[in-house]
């Protein structure tokens, strides 16, 4: 059976990266919405896929005025939570599930950029977000968002304590970036090498700090999707290898 995975996203380079093969091999078709195109968000039925996933965008989600269909996206994310089906969130993601869950978002204490350690907590060591512990995970991000009710906490940071949380185990949101590449990765550095430097850090130490970390973030990233997804209803126990 087929299942359908649609993917809600901000800018062609904010992509699913390693977790669309993770997403093929459990026997799910991809497909894409730009929703900072046309037609938006809107009109999309919250029922309509097996998995929802958002991924991240350099707006913040409480910048509703400036961007509307984001507006859209938390209405749409409040329809399918409120329906219990699957949903994943990536960074701005998890900000609007935060914000649909009727927890606030706003500007955190720093700008997140680099390689940084996620600390799971003793709910995310008993689940798939164990893999990235001792693993330093991709970051970039400057906004934050308090803990949803009805929410469980799965990880924390030395600057953000909100890094992950979840409902049950099948929707799950990410502050984190554990989609990155290492081509990604350089497509970001490239493209925002100004605001890199604006907080002090060096492009060509982060990508040092990419040729240490990069690889063991992959295998960390593969195994939580590949867990999480897994345990969705329906999910792949054996799921599909391809080529």
């Amino acid at each position: 059976m087929t299942r359908v995975a649609l993917v809600l996203r901000h800018a062609d380079e904010i992509h699913l990266g390693n977790l669309e093969q993770v997403l093929v091999e459990h026997g799910y078709t991809v497909r894409y919405v730009d929703t900072l195109g046309a037609d938006g968000a809107r009109g999309i039925d919250p029922d309509d896929a097996e998995l929802l996933v958002v991924l991240g965008g350099e707006m913040g989600a409480y910048e509703t005025e400036s961007f509307p269909v984001l507006a859209d996206e938390i209405a749409l994310l409040a329809q399918r939570l409120e329906a219990r089906r699957p949903v994943l969130g990536v960074c701005l993601g998890a900000q609007l599930m935060a914000s649909a869950l009727g927890s606030t978002v706003y500007r955190g204490p720093s700008n997140e950029i680099g390689y940084r350690l996620v600390e799971p907590t003793e709910a995310g060591q008993d689940g798939p977000l164990r893999h990235v512990t001792g693993i330093p995970m991709m970051q970039w991000h400057s906004d934050t968002f308090d803990l949803p009710a009805g929410t469980t906490r799965l990880a924390g940071s030395t600057a953000y304590g909100n890094e992950a949380f979840a409902i049950g185990d099948w929707a799950l949101a990410v502050q984190f970036h554990p989609e990155v590449t290492a081509e990604m990765h350089e497509t970001w550095l490239a493209s925002s090498e100004a605001e890199v430097r604006a907080e002090g850090l060096d492009p060509e130490a982060l990508r040092r700090d990419r040729a240490e970390h990069s690889d063991a973030m992959q295998k960390a990233s593969r195994a939580l999707f590949s867990e999480w997804l897994a345990a969705l209803p329906g999910g792949a126990t054996d799921p599909r290898k391809t080529p």
